[in-house]
């Protein structure tokens, strides 16, 4: 497979991966949100990192090695779905906002932008399905044996995609008629988000198959 028919498929492949609803998803639509369109391009910058650890063991060959041993990917499941939970958690937990849509709207602005990008990384990082997202994408377009430039820049194409992805969600949401009509559910977003990350947490912990 030649490198412009590889970075095709790498684009279409992640596009689609990126796009489907999953914490990542969620993260960005609360922070967005509740926080602001720059909240949630620190996110999103988060989260791209936060692939940097998954394609880095991918091009190390690493990923078969995860996805084929019982106790890392127990390791993975465990870690990955408890901060899942730990997410959801802050997020049922969040107290009740008074907001008012007479003139402008105002974001709430007492997370640090570290926080965001921490937030973002983690939540991407620690992804437990992301081993084998990664070992199929390596598997089928890329593989460790090809030189090193060529994996470099499909690792920082990919990264590039899920930071475009995001931070056009990220601007979406924080349109004023867009954001006006979702934050009238003020405090629900919180509590959806929560829902969400819990019940992702815990079929992440009971799931059986990889």
């Amino acid at each position: 497979m030649d490198f412009w028919q590889g970075f095709i498929i790498v684009t279409i492949v992640h596009l689609l991966a990126a796009a489907s609803p999953g914490p990542d998803f969620a993260l960005v639509t609360r922070q967005s949100l509740l926080h602001g369109r720059k909240a949630g391009i620190w996110a999103s910058l988060g989260i791209s990192l936060g692939l940097s650890i998954h394609i880095l063991y991918s091009t190390a060959g690493l990923a078969a090695v995860v996805a084929h041993s019982v106790n890392w990917m127990t390791l993975i499941k465990v870690v990955g779905g408890s901060y899942l939970i730990f997410l959801g958690i802050k997020g049922l937990c969040a107290k009740q906002r008074h907001e008012y849509f007479k003139g402008e709207l105002h974001f709430t602005r007492h997370e640090s932008s570290l926080r965001h990008v921490t937030a973002g990384f983690f939540c991407n990082a620690l992804n437990p399905k992301a081993p084998i997202y990664f070992l199929s994408l390596f598997t089928v377009v890329l593989s460790p044996d090809m030189p090193l430039p060529t994996l470099a820049i499909y690792g920082c194409w990919i990264m590039l995609l899920q930071m475009l992805w995001f931070t056009t969600l990220a601007f979406l949401l924080t349109d004023e008629r867009v954001r006006r009509l979702l934050m009238k559910a003020g405090h629900w977003i919180d509590r959806a988000f929560g829902v969400t990350m819990v019940a992702l947490g815990i079929k992440v912990l009971s799931s059986s198959k990889w």
